[in-house]
């Protein structure tokens, strides 16, 4: 089954419901919960999305988002060999730096997020919702 890392402006997009991007990035939600591919976030993202989501719309919706959300996307762990790896990348935002050393130390196939640009010297492939969606129907 393909694995997929979540990147935090993705969920964003969808509690929320940011334009144009919300239906696109429903729709990769919708195939991980429905088991069509594994979805993944780091633990790094639950505290950014907590802290976005707290400050727009309350700690209630936000840990009620978090909740669901981890009920059916794995969370990965951040440990000092990812933290270690990403300090010695040549990727120069430290975030995406540790999205992507937790997608190569735990097989990730591909990062799903809207900021590609972030992720050019990736080793790990990085693709927008849109384009995911399109290029890979037949893993659904």
């Amino acid at each position: 089954m393909m694995k997929l890392l979540l990147d935090t402006n993705v969920i964003l997009d969808i509690i929320l419901q940011r334009e144009p991007h919300f239906e696109q990035s429903k729709e990769v939600i919708i195939k991980i919960d429905g088991k069509l591919v594994q979805g993944f976030i780091t633990a790094t993202t639950i505290t950014d999305i907590y802290y976005l989501v707290r400050k727009a719309k309350g700690k209630d919706i936000a840990f009620a988002f978090i909740e669901s959300l981890i009920s059916f996307i794995d969370v990965l762990a951040i440990d000092k060999s990812i933290l270690l790896s990403a300090l010695k990348s040549e990727i120069e935002d430290f975030e995406d730096s540790i999205q992507i050393s937790a997608s190569i130390s735990n097989s990730i196939d591909c990062i799903i997020t809207r900021n590609i640009s972030d992720y050019i010297k990736s080793e790990v492939p990085a693709f927008t919702p849109k384009y995911f969606l399109e290029t890979y129907p037949n893993v659904f």
